[in-house]
């Protein structure tokens, strides 16, 4: 199984990029893993929300294979903590899946297309963050069960 983090906006701010560095190598002696920063739209700035969403949707659909599994994260998706999301994903290897997407959209969410498009919808909390630091807990929430299923001393129940 493959680990993709998806996420619409810059590159790793400096002070968020060590850590996701940090929790990204970690995964990889798991899974393969990468990053693909998806670029905001050309003339963003003269887009009204939805237009925004719109093409920022599209770039998400474009590059996204038949077969990926997409977990949009999203407010409105289901809580897990750490044991029940470690479960979830031990699941999804069970199932074969070749390829997990995890998907943080734009500042104002994502499409309905990318919405229709997700398997899962999975909420990080009830509080909202900034997306660089969304960047940060997902890696290492994602570690995190990593060392779960296999009962590794790094997370303490």
């Amino acid at each position: 199984m493959k680990i993709h983090f998806y996420t619409v906006g810059k590159a790793h701010e400096s002070h968020v990029k060590e850590g996701i560095e940090l929790f990204t190598k970690r995964i990889g002696f798991y899974y393969a893993v990468q990053w693909n920063i998806i670029p905001m739209p050309k003339n963003a700035g003269l887009l009204n929300d939805s237009e925004l969403k719109q093409k920022e949707g599209e770039s998400i659909l474009s590059i996204l294979k038949k077969e990926d599994y997409l977990i949009l994260l999203d407010e409105r998706g289901k809580q897990m903590n750490s044991e029940e999301f470690a479960s979830f994903l031990q699941q999804r290897a069970n199932e074969s899946i070749k390829n997990i997407v995890f998907l943080i959209g734009g500042a104002y969410g994502v499409s309905e297309d990318v919405m229709q498009r997700a398997n899962a919808k999975w909420s990080l909390s009830n509080l909202v963050f900034p997306h660089q630091l969304v960047r940060l807990i997902l890696a290492e929430q994602v570690y995190r069960a990593c060392t779960i299923i296999r009962n590794e001393k790094y997370h303490h129940s």
